[in-house]
């Protein structure tokens, strides 16, 4: 026997378990949790200084305690391993596994004992619970009391935030034992001070996470953001990842900071800090330090003087300050020509990087998702439009993250990528010919399939309403396409004249047909007009009142208001979109709005603003230019229906002139048989009487 190994062991990581798989073998101490995600712990031999068995977490665990002061915890052994275990450590590590009793007192009082990077509780001569000091984030003083705040933690249902300890004064303890306590706690833990001067200064940098301009100072041990409002300061040995990501337009620069743990601002935390530089601004700076210096530091990776662009030369001298490498977009090119994918997460547009380990989507929130961590990728029609889609990542864990209204050009270059990088994929519906892909009936988009079938059930009956918009394939939506839509043919980049004959031909045939359809329409209206004795009758419109002189503008809803107030950023943002689909693109943001109580009220003012003016209005002479209004529309109605009808009026049946009256036909008599006089032949009689006089 050459190894231990433990399939279902857990972890303590700032607050929670982390399980994962714990090897321990003759060279090493090796634990990798089951989240790719996690922390992975190694711990060689000759580092270890104490190893005790003890309670941990309602179970049995193993404490192992390192010469440079880390604090390593397992848990989730039986008690039944404790003899395997303590043989293993004599056998490999000459070392003896030794039991530890903790204090079940309950006593909130005793001595503290500072060891390496842990500090110990002590009741009596067992310890309470001990801390370890990394994970403490700030630390702050009075007069008998000392404060300690901690790293959180998103990943713990329960974490301590904070705890206080009192320090009574005494002769024993010194001259100011407060004072002692915290000076312990600060050499350990992760609290950034500022000492010394700034290696570099940049001025005036915008920051789009967290929001505002910053100057950002770079120290040799930690990052500082002052603002106008809040300061930020970060821990190099914080820093886990740098992006340096080109913008869309190309005339930008982003690099993103990624934070563990992250920036905290009141109960917003950052786990991203994203700077935003303009590509021809450049700077330049002197670092303060000999070449001898630079070397021994930093292993020559930064220079005396530095000059050029100034997201370089940030990314240079942090890049060597944390020791980390750069990450930059690969081989992927979108259909713009660049890494970046226009799309939108949730309510935020922003931009998709797939790069050659994972995805990174800037900026709000900033989402970064490696591909070894990525279930599923699905491909989804994008509310029906032929002119978008989107992506759902399964990242495990029941986490979903969407990416919508994706350019249909991104899809292929997008689908090869991921293709290639062996991450699975998955669509909704089917596939054409020219990608080759084969898809389980279980990806189908049900809902969508019955939709199709009954559109293609409705249309049978008519070739009008048929529509070639049937599957989900992007690269066939190019625009010959859709020159059904209209009547001039688009031209196409082909040098052959062959090819551009046989689509003129096609295009000429199309038009033929839609004019003779159009004909068989015109034709259908003329007989049922002829077999019902009259006009086709229309279908009534609901009349529009005019407006009045003076009457007031009517008040707008919340969605208005916001949509006007929002309209050009949001074109910025989308600016390959018509105005359709801009209409649907504000449609959709403003459904996934979940605060809505600033335009809520700024509609209700609109209102009570309109309810006002009105009422002047009115009283100003308004209720008399409406009556007089109403008025007006009613002869009109009369009028048109005394057109449609046409029943005999007075003035149709008088004659146009005196002297057609005096001289009447043969064909009509003077009086009407029977004797009996209409009203209307008293009146004629009477006129004709009076125009031969």
């Amino acid at each position: 026997m050459d190894f231990l190994e433990y399939a279902d062991v857990s972890c303590e990581h700032r607050g929670s378990m982390q399980s994962g798989k714990l090897k321990l073998t003759d060279e090493k101490v090796q634990f990798k949790p089951h989240a790719k995600s996690g922390k992975a712990d190694l711990i060689p031999p000759d580092q270890i200084d104490v190893v005790n068995w003890q309670r941990l977490a309602g179970s049995w665990g193993i404490r192992i305690f390192t010469k440079d002061g880390l604090l390593h915890r397992f848990a989730g052994f039986k008690e039944a391993e404790r003899e395997r275990l303590a043989k293993f450590f004599t056998q490999y590590y000459k070392m003896d596994l030794l039991d530890r009793e903790l204090s079940v007192k309950g006593w909130n009082w005793g001595a503290a004992n500072f060891n390496g990077s842990a500090l110990s509780f002590e009741v009596g001569k067992s310890d309470s619970y001990e801390i370890p000091l990394p994970y403490v984030n700030q630390c702050n003083h009075g007069k008998n009391e000392v404060t300690l705040e901690f790293h959180q933690n998103d990943d713990a249902p329960v974490m301590l935030c904070e705890m206080r300890f009192h320090i009574p004064a005494s002769e024993l303890a010194g001259d100011d034992p407060v004072e002692a306590f915290k000076e312990q706690v600060l050499k350990k833990a992760s609290v950034v001070t500022t000492s010394g001067d700034a290696i570099a200064i940049f001025r005036e940098i915008h920051c789009l996470s967290p929001r505002g301009r910053y100057d950002v100072k770079i120290f040799p041990s930690h990052i500082h953001l002052h603002g106008k409002t809040f300061d930020y300061k970060i821990s190099s040995s914080s820093v886990m990842r740098l992006f340096l990501l080109p913008h869309k337009d190309q005339r930008q620069m982003y690099f993103a900071v990624n934070c563990d743990p992250p920036i905290k601002q009141g109960q917003t935390r950052y786990h991203y800090l994203v700077l935003n530089f303009k590509q021809e601004d450049e700077s330049e700076i002197e670092l303060p330090f000999t070449d001898e210096e630079l070397q021994e530091k930093y292993d020559g990776k930064l220079e005396r003087e530095l000059n050029g662009p100034t997201y370089e030369i940030l990314s240079k001298i942090l890049k060597a300050l944390t020791n980390k490498k750069v990450i930059v977009p690969g081989n992927f090119l979108g259909h713009s020509g660049t890494p970046a994918i226009s799309c939108s997460h949730k309510a935020a547009s922003g931009f998709l990087y797939p790069l050659e380990r994972g995805f990174i989507f800037v900026y709000k929130p900033p989402i970064y998702i490696r591909y070894d961590e990525v279930r599923s990728v699905s491909f989804e029609r994008s509310g029906g439009s032929t002119r978008s889609f989107d992506i759902s990542v399964d990242a495990g864990s029941d986490i979903m993250y969407t990416f919508s209204s994706i350019e249909k050009g991104e899809y292929s270059r997008l689908y090869d990528f991921l293709k290639d990088k062996k991450v699975k994929l998955k669509t909704s519906g089917k596939v054409g010919e020219k990608s080759g892909l084969n898809f389980d009936d279980e990806t189908i988009d049900h809902n969508l399939e019955k939709v199709k079938a009954d559109a293609q059930e409705f249309s049978s009956g008519d070739d009008s309403m048929s529509s070639d918009d049937s599957d989900f394939n992007p690269d066939n939506l190019e625009a010959l396409s859709a020159k059904e839509e209209y009547d001039s043919e688009p031209s196409t980049t082909s040098g052959d004249s062959s090819s551009g004959d046989e689509q003129g031909e096609v295009a000429d045939k199309r038009r033929e047909e839609r004019k003779k359809r159009k004909e068989e329409k015109r034709g259908k209206r003329d007989k049922k007009a002829v077999s019902s004795g009259g006009g086709e009758k229309k279908k009534k419109r609901k009349q529009t009142r005019t407006k009045l002189p003076g009457e007031p503008k009517r008040n707008q809803s919340a969605y208005f208001l916001w949509m006007n107030a929002n309209r050009e950023r949001v074109k910025e943002e989308n600016p390959s979109l018509n105005l359709t689909e801009l209409g649907k693109k504000f449609g959709e943001i403003w459904k996934t709005m979940e605060d809505k109580s600033e335009w809520d009220k700024k509609a209700a003012e609109d209102k009570k603003r309109y309810d006002d003016e009105l009422t002047k209005w009115k009283e100003e002479g308004g209720n008399e230019l409406l009556a007089n209004q109403k008025k007006e529309r009613r002869k009109e109605k009369r009028a048109a229906k005394a057109g449609t009808s046409k029943p005999p009026s007075k003035s149709s049946s008088k004659p146009k002139s005196s002297s057609s009256a005096a001289a009447p036909s043969a064909t009509s008599p003077a009086k009407p048989p029977g004797g009996f006089k209409s009203k209307e032949f008293i009146e004629e009689s009477d006129s004709s009487s009076d125009g031969g006089d």
